[in-house]
């Protein structure tokens, strides 16, 4: 599921793209900072989709092998089981699952070659003969396969990599984020009864997670002009040109939060966005932002412009 610090880094590429554009309406680039996290669970539901597309793919498969101008005993046999796994026939049932397809328009009509590709590698291993074999019918013991599916054959695939790539530009920041929705999934869909079964949430509190991202976006563009003159006085020996954007965007953001965000402790903003560099800046950045952070946090906190409330008060 998002996390704050993958919320922070939604923000900071919308600020990026802001930046970077000529168009310089906030409305507009907060409806793309909302529609860049909703692209998340879009990417989670075609996951799910292509779930059921291998499980469909088995009778196709079976009709194919059985249609063979000879078919052996064994293609006349080939097992279907997969298609009516119960973890598949409750995710193939579930409205919200079903909603969520009709919104985003998914369909893998564009390329059905994969399920082919994920199906037949996964007819190939032990795992799938030994699925197609257990007694055990349990949801529990059904989820197994498609864990198998997930983890060692779509993950794996440098041609799904590549559709994913296409499909959602931010794909390489979001896969973690993905893998841990798909987890959540296995994890709910635990109950015989369809109907007890739900979707990951991408976040435990939508609606305030909503509001901080919105919140630190707009804040960090009111007060652009304000904080780039803090950061410039603690940054007078090093050429402009030199300090690296996402850099500067990281301290605003910072700052933002450490000014204007009562409840979050100082520390875990601080150490929030020098983590985030490391990621997306240069390598020195995390010691360049931490260093110039410390110096803005002392004199903010002399003048008595950051107050927190709760848990990490300020001492």
């Amino acid at each position: 599921m998002l996390n704050r610090r993958h919320l922070r880094v939604k923000v900071l590429q919308t600020l990026y793209a802001y930046h970077q554009s000529e168009n310089k309406s906030i409305k507009a680039f907060e409806k793309g900072l909302l529609q860049n996290v909703d692209e998340v669970y879009e990417m989670y539901i075609w996951m799910l989709s292509l779930f059921i597309e291998v499980a469909d793919y088995s009778i196709r498969d079976a009709e194919e092998r059985a249609n063979k101008y000879r078919p052996s005993e064994e293609d006349l046999n080939a097992s279907i089981k997969l298609n009516t796994n119960k973890f598949i026939v409750a995710l193939r049932d579930n409205p919200d699952y079903q909603s969520a397809m009709k919104k985003y328009k998914v369909s893998w009509q564009f390329d059905p070659e994969i399920s082919r590709t994920i199906f037949n590698s996964l007819k190939a291993s032990p795992e799938y003969d030994a699925y197609i074999h257990q007694e055990d019918h349990s949801i529990k013991a059904e989820k197994d396969i498609i864990k198998f599916i997930f983890k060692k054959l779509i993950l794996k695939s440098p041609a799904i990599e590549q559709v994913f790539e296409e499909q959602f530009i931010n794909w390489p920041v979001d896969k973690e984020v993905l893998q841990a929705l798909i987890a959540k999934t296995f994890k709910n869909f635990a109950s015989e009864n369809p109907r007890e079964n739900k979707l990951a949430e991408l976040s435990p509190n939508w609606a305030e997670d909503r509001a901080f991202i919105l919140d630190l976006f707009s804040k960090t563009i009111v007060f652009d002009e304000q904080y780039q003159a803090l950061i410039s006085a603690k940054t007078k020996n090093w050429e402009a040109d030199r300090i690296a954007m996402m850099d500067i965007l990281l301290m605003k953001m910072a700052v933002v939060e450490l000014v204007n965000f009562s409840s979050i402790p100082v520390k875990v903003t601080i150490n929030e966005y020098i983590e985030i560099s490391k990621e997306f800046s240069t390598p020195k950045s995390n010691s360049f932002i931490n260093g110039i952070l410390d110096k803005i946090y002392l004199e903010l906190k002399s003048e008595g412009k950051i107050r927190k409330f709760g848990r990490g008060l300020v001492e």
